[in-house]
Parts: C-alpha cells; structure tokens; sequence
C-alpha cells in the first residue's frame, strides 16, 4: 500500500500538484486519483516518481503496511 499522506507531502514539497503528477507518468488525472485512493501504482511509475522528485525513502512510502496509514 502506497502512504498516501507522505506522497501527497512530497508533491506539496516540490510544488507540484496531483494532475501535474499525472502528466509526467503519462495518465489520466482520473487514472491518477483512482491509484491514490487504492494506494497501488505500477512499478515503473513507482520509479518515474523516485526519480522526479528524489524520494529519499521509497520503501517508507510506497510500500507501507496497511496499519500505518
């Protein structure tokens, strides 16, 4: 499961906005959105996310165990 909370963070951090986000792994906002509120995304935009907006962490954020969201 993805923590949502801390992804959304980073976004806020390097001022980039949900549908910008989108824009860069090739999707939908919709698409977007409906990955977020099931917390899974595929490995490769996983990567594309490490590596445009440097997560430090990727295993604290998009491999969290469902009990610490």
């Amino acid at each position: 499961m993805v923590n949502t909370k801390e992804l959304r963070g980073i976004f806020a951090k390097n001022g980039v906005s949900q549908s910008d986000v989108a824009k860069m792994l090739g999707i939908t906002p919709k698409t977007f959105y409906i990955r977020m509120r099931r917390g899974v995304f595929g490995s490769d935009e996983i990567q594309k996310m490490i590596d445009e907006y440097k997560i430090e962490d990727p295993m604290a954020v998009f491999f969290c165990p469902k009990s610490n969201l």
